[in-house]
């Protein structure tokens, strides 16, 4: 397992009075199969069934898939829009219908048509995203008037969110987990009443989204696992060292019957 820790950290200044504001931020991986996706291999990313609760948020998924598939990260990831993979999946990935298991898959893909359906999307791995944001504190006040010819804001109030999110991934082909990856992130945002309203904002759900799609674009293309398979050599090359003992063995034999004859 791999963990990440960093705090972000900014400062507002107002009337000389520092209004400090930082995000701590959590990374880990945990790896159980090697993950390197193939040029045509795609990933789709579903918000984990719930029996209780809320599942993960529809902006965060979006979020998610929009910054593993950009073309501006130097290792974009092909990703299958959720809704349309869930559609062409009907009725199988459907919230009360969902594998729970990895290991359930193998027993769906018997099922007439469902390997056809998967095999035709191009989806190798599911990432099944669990978790949400919300808020955890807060404190203090602020007022705001009015009157003829002067308006404003006196006080100052605070509060605390954090963004707790897990990814696990499955491996549609064998039907087994390939590992998961948790991002949790935890802020502080402020407004400040002087005279005009000042706020500072800790982006919490943005910075988790920005996390998790760079640790999950490191586990998708393989680069952080050490253990990785080496490379196969083809048939061709593999054959050639026969191909060369067998001619030295017919060279041999050729001379022997020469001197025989001799």
């Amino acid at each position: 397992m791999k963990t990440r820790i960093g705090p972000h950290c900014a400062t507002v200044l107002v009337l000389s009075i520092a209004l400090p504001g930082c995000m701590q931020s959590r990374v880990e991986e945990s790896r159980e199969l090697h993950t390197k996706i193939q040029q045509d291999e795609s990933i789709v990313i579903l918000a984990k069934p719930q029996i209780e609760g809320a599942s993960a948020e529809d902006g965060f998924i979006d979020c998610l898939s929009h910054t593993l598939a950009s073309q501006g990260n130097a290792d974009p990831i092909s990703v299958r829009s959720n809704t349309a993979f869930v559609d062409s999946m009907f009725p199988w990935f459907e919230p009360g219908t969902a594998p729970t298991r990895p290991e359930a898959v193998a027993t769906l893909l018997t099922r007439t048509g469902v390997s056809e359906r998967i095999a035709a999307s191009g989806v190798r791995y599911l990432v099944w995203l669990d978790g949400g944001t919300q808020k955890t504190d807060g404190g203090g006040s602020i007022a705001c008037g009015a009157a003829p010819g002067a308006a404003g804001c006196i006080g100052f109030g605070w509060w605390e969110k954090e963004s707790n999110y897990e990814a696990t991934v499955w491996d549609l082909k064998q039907a087994k987990t390939a590992g998961s990856v948790d991002t949790n992130v935890t802020g502080t945002s402020a407004i400040v009443g002087a005279v005009l309203p000042l706020p500072f904002i800790a982006r919490v759900q943005s910075l988790a989204c920005n996390r998790m799609a760079g640790q999950l674009r490191t586990f998708f293309t393989g680069s952080d696992d050490l253990d990785a398979p080496p490379p196969r050599l083809n048939a061709g090359r593999a054959s050639q060292p026969p191909n060369k003992t067998m001619s030295a063995k017919s060279a041999s034999a050729k001379t022997s019957a020469a001197a025989a004859r001799n």
